[in-house]
């Protein structure tokens, strides 16, 4: 396997792992720190593998970095891409306020994503604070056949290693 693999792997293998204790912040991804974890979550799957990124800690940060590298794209520019990084603006929140892991790009309009602290789909919950690390189904065009919302904002595109 190549980086973006192992990437998007080791994200996978991720799924299901939650806060302990429940609504607490904290998990192996930010050393229990108690802050909000999707972005240490991208931040940790890319160090397991050795890729560098901007830290998407701080999500508006993460946009900024990316487009700092020229790697940035929203939403209307370009398609995404498996193993992109994707961030999202939810209702009632931040301007960006949650970033995740495109593992599956659809025909439909939609994505499969990887996301930490969110809410698993089919449950209720907060998208961008949920607890859980879980495998979503996001619309990234706007006329997608399952009619759901947009709500992402742009991808950044790592720059892969050759192994």
């Amino acid at each position: 396997m190549g980086q973006r693999e192992d990437f998007c792997f080791t994200a996978t293998q991720e799924v299901g792992t939650k806060e302990k204790p429940t609504n607490s912040n904290k998990v192996k991804y930010n050393n229990n720190n108690g802050q909000f974890w999707c972005g240490y979550f991208v931040d940790w799957c890319a160090k397991q593998v050795g890729l560098k990124i901007p830290s998407c800690v701080y999500t508006p940060a993460g946009v900024a970095g990316f487009q700092g590298k020229g790697q940035w794209w929203n939403i209307a520019s370009k398609k995404p891409e498996y193993g992109d990084i994707v961030f999202f603006d939810f209702p009632n929140g931040e301007k960006v306020d949650h970033v995740g892991i495109v593992i599956e790009v659809l025909d439909d309009g939609t994505l499969i994503t990887i996301e930490g602290n969110t809410t698993e789909d089919g449950k209720t919950g907060s998208q961008s604070n949920g607890g859980c690390v879980a495998k979503k189904v996001r619309a990234y065009k706007a006329n997608n056949k399952r009619k759901l919302p947009v709500y992402i904002v742009g991808f950044g595109r790592p720059k892969w290693s050759k192994k």
